[in-house]
């Protein structure tokens, strides 16, 4: 009788060790750490003094919280301590360091931190990109939504039409007289100011002092993103500046496209520009200064920072801790809206308003007084 062997199965793998997978894990955690941080660093170093790195500027502010914050809830639980320390520092760092660009209104957190109630002769002021005016919306609704805002002054931006992938002029002045009767009517490029009040001057302010009677309508929608009117509020001057400053880039363009990098760097002169312009003409301007409309910039973005310097912004009497005021047609997740005063003026209020569809940005309501 001969033996037979039986074939027996290969044995099973053994199951990875814990300490392996823990190292993995801590492996991928340093390596997204360090990417965030060479980003955090770069913003600081090229944010506003590069041309492309407009590009990267794009990420939502938030990121600079929400990033470190997930990171540092596994970082808690990575690998052994002389990794998990290290690491645990770095994170908070950046943390700490993306708490201010993350966009946060400290104020709305801190009892006591909103202005007090407003004086019965403050003034309202309503600063809004209406994307394309009325011409892509139900007209009637448009001015409904307007008029019911009861504002002193108006700051509105794309007084426009959008044609063929293009800005459009649009003449609307004599209803909009008619939805406003008394108001006090001015108009540069894509900008309308309405006011209740007197409007004393206009004073051209950077690229729109070379606008003269006759330039042509596209000529002062590029120039013209500055409408300064200078309005005499019970007996006092004060300067409002409708701003709305070139967006970064053209989305419909492709990143592979032959003008892509070309239109970006365009841009971010044209943005240079506007924002010199607009610091040297506050910086100068003896009248109490309001300023407000669409930047195109968010708080990550240091093109705002000699801005911000030399006027407050507004955001301490808002009671939201997060103000997002883009794209309210998707994603909401960046403020591009501002408003700015100087000491002569006092925000008692700062609201971000729900534009019912009408338009892809918030509107800004605010209630502000001179000092006294």
């Amino acid at each position: 009788m001969t033996a037979t062997s039986e074939t027996l199965p290969p044995p099973a793998p053994a199951p990875p060790r814990p300490g392996r997978r823990r190292g993995v894990g801590s492996a991928v955690l340093i390596c997204l750490t360090a990417s965030w941080a060479l980003y955090s660093l770069l913003n600081l170093a090229l944010g506003g003094r590069w041309w492309l790195w407009l590009v990267p500027d794009l990420v939502p502010p938030l990121c600079f919280v929400a990033v470190p914050l997930v990171l540092l809830a596994f970082g808690l639980r990575a690998g052994p301590r002389r990794v998990r320390r290290p690491l645990v520092a770095v994170l908070v760092l950046l943390l700490l360091s993306g708490l201010t660009r993350a966009g946060v209104n400290w104020a709305a957190l801190t009892p006591g931190g909103r202005p007090g109630p407003a004086p019965a002769d403050a003034l309202t002021v309503v600063a809004w990109n209406t994307k394309y005016w009325d011409t892509a919306d139900d007209p009637e609704a448009f001015y409904r939504y307007l008029k019911a805002e009861r504002a002193d002054v108006y700051l509105l931006q794309e007084y426009l039409a959008w044609v063929d992938g293009r800005p459009a002029p649009i003449d609307e002045l004599d209803r909009v007289r008619a939805e406003f009767p008394g108001y006090h009517v001015a108009v540069l490029g894509e900008q309308v100011t309405l006011s209740r009040f007197p409007v004393v001057a206009r004073p051209p302010v950077g690229p729109g002092r070379d606008i003269r009677p006759g330039t042509p309508w596209r000529e002062t929608f590029e120039r013209g993103k500055v409408l300064r009117t200078d309005v005499s509020v019970r007996g006092r001057v004060v300067s409002f500046y409708n701003v709305h400053v070139p967006v970064q880039l053209d989305i419909e363009r492709g990143v592979l496209s032959g003008g892509f990098y070309d239109d970006i760097r365009t841009r971010d002169a044209e943005r240079r520009a506007h924002y010199a312009a607009l610091l040297r003409d506050v910086t100068d301007n003896p009248h109490p200064v309001f300023v407000a409309g669409d930047f195109n910039t968010t708080p990550a973005m240091r093109d705002l920072d000699p801005l911000r310097d030399t006027l407050h912004d507004a955001l301490p009497a808002s009671g939201t801790v997060l103000p997002l005021t883009w794209n309210s047609e998707g994603l909401e997740l960046w403020r591009l809206d501002w408003a700015f005063t100087d000491d002569a003026l006092r925000v008692h209020r700062y609201d971000f308003v729900d534009p019912r569809g009408l338009s892809d940005h918030r509107a800004q309501r605010l209630v502000v007084s001179l000092a006294r």
